[in-house]
C-alpha cells in the first residue's frame, strides 16, 4: 500500500474515531449537549467524508496501476504459437513479433516475425464491416499480457463487472445459458420404506451473445511508436480499456438486451419502490435487503453510482448513527448498513422513475459473457499524412440476469400530482 493512502486511511480512522465518542456520550444517561461537541461532531463527519473522496480516488488509482503491472496468473488468451512451439516460449514470440507489427507495421519486420504475427491474424465477417476502407480486414489476437490488462482495465471503469460471475469463452457463438430461482424448493422429511416425492427444478433460459465493442480509433504519432521506451503493450491495453470500459458500463448497468446486453436493471425483477421523489431513507434500505431471499442475503451487497452513494452518506438509522462506516485499515472496506458496496458510475443518480441503488448477491444475479482473446487493427495508411498511425480495438461481450431472485433494485417513484 502508497505512503499517502495509508496516511489518508489513519487520518479518517482518527477522526471517525472521534465521531464514535460522541456518539457514544449522547447515548450516556445524563449527556448535555454542548456547541462545541456540535461543531466537532461535524467538522469530524465532514472530515471523514472528505478523506473517503480521496482514499477512493487513490485506490482507483491503485486498481489502474496494478492492471498494467500484474502479472496474469491464470488468465489466458487464445494465442498462437510459432510451429513446433508450445507454451509460455511460444506466447512470448508472439508477444514480441505483436508489439513490432504494432509499433513498425507488417512490411517494415523480417519474414520469421511477419510469419509468427500472421498466425494471430484473425479475418472475421464481424470485423471487416468495422476494417471497411482500410488496407485490411480483420485484426491480431491480442498477446496475453494484453488481454489481461485490458479486462483488468475494464473492471476498473465497470464496477459491475468486477463483482458479477464472468464466463469466458474461447469462440463468439451465441450460448444458451440456464436461468433458475430455487428458493422455494424444499425437501421434506419421509418415513421409512416410503416412496420418495418428486419436485422438478424450473429452468428458463436465456439467449447470451457476443456483442462486438470498439475502441473506435485511436491515434498514436510515428514519434511514440519509435520509441522504444514507451511500453505500447501496457498504453494501447490501457487505452482500448477505458473506452470499451465505459461503453461496456452503460450497458451492463441499464442495456436494453438483444441488440445490447441486458443491464442488471432492466433485468431485476425484484423491486423495492419509494414515494419520496428524490431522497431515500433508513426504511427504504432495509426494506430493499428484506426483498432478497436471506440465502443470498448473506452474501448481499450494495452496487451504486457516486452521487447515490454521497446520499447514501447523509442517512442516519433510528438512533442518529451514519449507516455509512468508513473503512479503518487496509483490505477492511467501507459498509452501508452492514454490507459492502461497489460505486459503478454507470447507474442512475437520484431521480423521480430511476433506480439508482441495487442490492443482492451480484455474483449469482448477473453474468458477463467474455469472448477470449481482444484483437486489434493497425490502420497504416489512414493517417499517414499526419505521420500517425490508428489503432482499433475490439472485444466481444454479453451479459444477462441469470438469477432475478439474488438481488433487487430500488426505485424512486415520482410523487403523485
Amino acid at each position: 500500500m502508497r505512503a499517502r493512502l495509508r496516511n489518508l486511511l489513519d487520518q479518517r480512522a482518527t477522526a471517525w474515531s472521534q465521531v464514535q465518542d460522541i456518539q457514544a456520550r449522547r447515548e450516556a444517561d445524563g449527556y448535555a449537549p454542548t456547541v462545541e461537541d456540535g461543531e466537532t461532531y461535524t467538522r469530524a463527519l465532514d472530515e471523514v467524508e472528505r478523506l473517503g473522496r480521496e482514499i477512493e480516488e487513490e485506490e482507483r488509482a491503485d486498481r489502474l496501476d496494478a492492471a498494467m503491472n500484474r502479472p496474469t496468473g491464470d488468465l489466458r488468451a487464445t494465442t498462437p504459437v510459432r510451429d513446433g512451439e508450445t507454451g509460455d516460449d511460444g506466447q512470448e514470440a508472439y508477444a514480441r513479433a505483436f508489439d513490432a507489427i504494432m509499433r513498425r507495421g507488417a512490411i517494415a519486420v523480417d519474414q520469421e516475425t511477419l510469419a509468427i504475427a500472421q498466425r494471430g491474424f484473425v479475418t472475421d465477417p464481424e470485423l471487416r464491416a468495422q476494417a471497411a476502407g482500410t488496407p485490411s480486414a480483420g485484426g491480431y489476437t491480442v498477446p496475453t499480457d494484453f488481454w489481461a490488462r485490458l479486462v483488468e482495465t475494464l473492471k476498473a471503469y465497470g464496477g459491475l463487472l468486477g463483482v458479477s460471475q464472468v464466463l469466458t469463452t474461447d469462440a463468439g457463438n451465441e450460448v444458451l445459458w440456464p436461468t433458475s430461482n430455487g428458493t422455494a424448493i424444499k425437501g421434506a422429511i419421509v418415513s421409512e420404506n416410503t416412496q420418495h416425492g418428486e419436485q422438478d427444478e424450473t429452468f428458463g433460459q436465456a439467449s447470451v451473445k457476443a456483442h462486438l465493442y470498439s475502441s473506435k480509433i485511436i491515434r498514436i504519432s510515428y514519434q511514440l511508436l519509435q520509441d522504444t521506451g514507451i511500453d505500447l503493450n501496457s498504453w494501447l491495453p490501457r487505452r482500448c480499456g477505458e473506452r470499451i470500459g465505459r461503453a461496456v458500463a452503460d450497458h451492463l448497468a441499464t442495456g436494453v438486451g438483444t441488440t445490447q446486453p441486458q443491464g442488471i436493471i432492466t433485468g431485476l425483477t425484484l423491486e423495492q419502490t419509494t414515494g419520496t421523489a428524490s431522497k431515500v431513507g433508513y426504511d427504504d434500505l432495509v426494506d430493499l435487503e428484506h426483498k432478497v431471499d436471506p440465502a443470498y442475503r448473506g452474501r448481499g451487497q450494495y452496487v451504486l453510482s457516486d452521487t447515490a452513494l454521497r446520499e447514501l452518506r447523509k442517512i442516519k438509522d433510528t438512533t442518529g448513527r451514519p449507516l455509512w462506516v468508513p473503512a479503518i485499515a487496509g483490505g477492511i472496506p467501507s459498509t452501508i448498513n452492514g454490507h459492502r458496496y461497489t460505486v459503478d458510475n454507470s447507474l442512475p443518480a437520484f431521480a423521480d422513475d430511476a433506480s439508482p441503488i441495487v442490492f443482492g448477491d451480484i455474483e449469482a444475479a448477473y453474468l458477463v459473457r467474455m469472448v477470449n482473446g481482444a484483437q486489434v487493427l493497425r490502420l497504416t495508411e489512414r493517417y499517414a499524412d499526419y505521420l500517425q498511425v490508428g489503432f482499433l480495438g475490439f472485444q466481444r461481450l454479453d451479459a444477462v440476469v441469470q438469477d432475478a431472485a439474488a438481488a433487487a433494485k430500488l426505485t424512486i417513484k415520482a410523487a403523485a400530482g
